[in-house]
């Protein structure tokens, strides 16, 4: 359902990636006296219904930090419950998925998940390759700085490069985004002010905007809201205000 503020939307200046850290889980759960496995059960609600709005609005990339690098430091029943709840979770949404034109990406060093987990995410990605509508990457074992240190042995392992031929455009290219566009808005829910070791290369530009909303609570008006913030922001891209303006008249 649309809400009130939705019609204030500019669907000329819609970010086409938003980036998500989805923060709360075990806080919203804490508060409701419940396990922390309940509270991450709900957050897949979330995720649900964010998606679906990002591809209603027509934004084309969502990139979710689902699991991180250091996430495999918790204790091991919750890391187990957490792979046997994201497995659930692929095999119940793959045919919305591909239903709703959604390509399911993934980034991280994917091969440290467990090979039951790493099946049907392959599998998934392999049943909505061809869909277009959007693109949902899930950002699994990842960790910024892993991929930047990964995208340093790939080219020196390579030997493809030279130190001269290495630039921002080269280097991009060994990164696990390569496919992916730099995203132009990251949301943070809970209220933390802190990247947490996502995206570190990809956020050079990006805006970002915090909210105290638990992500078990988030839902298509806070999403509204995060744009409609994004929207009321002049992007900069290290430039002074004039170059903006010249650039945007060109």
């Amino acid at each position: 359902m649309k809400g009130k503020h939705e019609s204030y939307l500019d669907k000329s200046n819609l970010p086409d990636h938003i980036a998500i850290i989805m923060d709360g889980n075990g806080r919203w759960a804490k508060r409701k006296g419940i396990d922390r496995l309940s509270g991450h059960r709900e957050g897949m609600k979330s995720v649900r219904t964010v998606v679906n709005a990002a591809r209603e609005l027509g934004i084309g990339f969502v990139t979710l930090f689902a699991f991180s690098e250091q996430n495999w430091h918790r204790p091991k029943s919750e890391v187990h419950a957490l792979m046997e709840l994201l497995k659930q979770f692929l095999i119940k949404e793959n045919s919305r998925l591909l239903e709703n034109g959604i390509k399911l990406n993934a980034i991280g060093r994917l091969r440290e998940l467990p090979p039951d987990v790493n099946q049907v995410l392959n599998d998934t990605i392999e049943l909505t390759k061809n869909c277009n509508m959007l693109t949902l990457t899930l950002a699994l074992s990842y960790g910024g700085r892993e991929e930047i240190i990964d995208a340093v042995k790939k080219i020196v392992s390579s030997g493809n490069l030279a130190s001269h031929d290495v630039n921002e455009l080269s280097f991009s290219q060994y990164l696990y985004t390569v496919d992916l566009k730099e995203p132009d808005l990251l949301i943070r829910t809970s209220g933390e002010f802190r990247i947490s070791n996502f995206l570190l290369w990809q956020l050079a530009y990006t805006e970002i905007y915090v909210t105290k909303t638990l992500w078990p609570d988030f839902r298509r008006r806070h999403l509204i809201k995060a744009i409609l913030n994004f929207q009321n922001r002049e992007r900069r891209f290290g430039l002074t205000s004039d170059q903006t303006r010249k650039r945007k008249v060109r």
